[in-house]
């Protein structure tokens, strides 16, 4: 697309790069489902490339993050991107409090982690990795030790719970990446809990409901375009 040439008529491979762009901003929270809605239903029913051009134009690039030179998360995915970087963190301990790694940050191969009568999160959902396999031990005495991944990472539980538990929760469809790397969780929990759910981010979540949404008002248009053909056909049969 080019505003050189605004009266150009738009293709359908060109509708659908602005519709991707339209859903990476609901991603990155730089629209609401709502305007959202607006301007896929403009996309998809754009003629020209005048009409395509306003509906991405205050939009940055997808996977631009704001401000500059922050860190990006690392994409969900693009394992390769987030495997062979420097560890920044290789151990977690909190006594009568709690710790938190989330974000992007970097798991060393052996990661530690001990509570006693405190609590700690390790997230791994935008984390890279310092190799392809990691082994985390946890140690959660009268405590608790929450580790979050993602659907597609490949994850091996097998820590044992003393009169606390110890295991994998929740369910979120998908299936393990090939391409992933291994994670093992070791470890026990005494009179304490540790506990890996499988959770998308909050961007995949709304990533996924705009697709939803794109996939309903594709629907929408089509079922409306057909009953104008089929009406219009009536008109002629009756003239």
């Amino acid at each position: 697309m080019t505003n050189e040439l605004p009266e150009m008529r738009a293709s359908d491979s060109e509708r659908e790069r602005v519709a991707e762009r339209l859903r990476d901003a609901v991603a990155e929270g730089r629209l609401d489902m709502e305007e959202f809605g607006q301007r896929l239903e403009a996309a998809y029913t754009a003629r020209t490339h005048g009409e395509l051009a306003p509906l991405v134009r205050d939009l940055p690039p997808s996977g631009t993050i704001a401000p500059v030179g922050a860190p990006a998360p690392a994409p969900a995915g693009r394992w390769a991107e987030r495997i062979g970087t420097p560890a920044t963190s290789k151990g977690a301990f909190a006594f009568w409090g709690g710790f938190g790694r989330k974000g992007t940050w970097t798991i060393g191969r052996r990661f530690t982690a001990f509570t006693l009568m405190g609590g700690g999160e390790i997230d791994l959902r935008e984390a890279r990795f310092e190799d392809r396999e990691t082994v985390i031990t946890c140690v959660a005495v009268m405590g608790g030790v929450q580790v979050v991944v993602p659907p597609d990472l490949n994850v091996e539980v097998r820590g044992i719970g003393l009169m606390g538990g110890f295991g994998e929760h929740g369910s979120v469809e998908g299936e393990p990446d090939p391409s992933a790397p291994r994670v093992i969780v070791n470890g026990v929990a005494l009179m304490g809990g540790v506990g890996v759910e499988r959770k998308r981010t909050r961007a995949e979540r709304q990533r996924l409901k705009a697709e939803k949404a794109e996939k309903a008002e594709r629907a929408r248009l089509e079922k409306r375009e057909h009953s104008g053909r089929k009406d219009g056909d009536g008109s002629k049969e009756l003239g």
